[in-house]
């Protein structure tokens, strides 16, 4: 009998609001994995890095933009392509504009109310509708 390895791969996402309490969310583009979905931008942990050091890293990579890390606010466990996913979404803010999009084709400053009314990764529709409920 042979057994599989089962890993648990954890991604980081930003919740990022602005002072008019709305979020920021990404289209990804063409071509990626959840192409044309609408996303909180984030991205794995590399080895011997801090959830909140490889959140940051990541943001900065997509968006060319540095984050003020709130609080962890949400966790979600789903399996895509066979694979478990981890997802730990943190409350953040920007420390400055966002200069690029590497990974998105699009970018939206969207309140939370109107946060189901777009095409969102399957993973962070449970965040969303948190969101709702406790009206962040």
């Amino acid at each position: 009998m042979q057994t599989s390895q089962h890993q648990i791969i954890p991604v980081l996402a930003a919740i990022i609001s602005n002072a008019q309490n709305e979020i920021l969310i990404a289209q990804r583009k063409p071509g990626l994995g959840n192409a044309g979905k609408w996303e909180f931008p984030g991205g794995k942990i590399k080895i011997g890095e801090s959830p909140e050091a490889g959140l940051k890293r990541e943001i900065m990579e997509e968006l060319g933009a540095e984050i003020e890390i709130i609080r962890p606010y949400h966790i979600v466990n789903y399996t895509i392509d066979q694979r478990s996913i981890l997802l730990i979404a943190y409350l953040a803010t920007l420390r400055n504009e966002i200069r690029y999009l590497n990974d998105h084709s699009d970018i939206q400053w969207v309140k939370i109310t109107r946060l189901l009314t777009f095409d969102l990764a399957e993973a962070d529709i449970p965040i969303a509708q948190r969101m709702m409920r406790d009206g962040i």
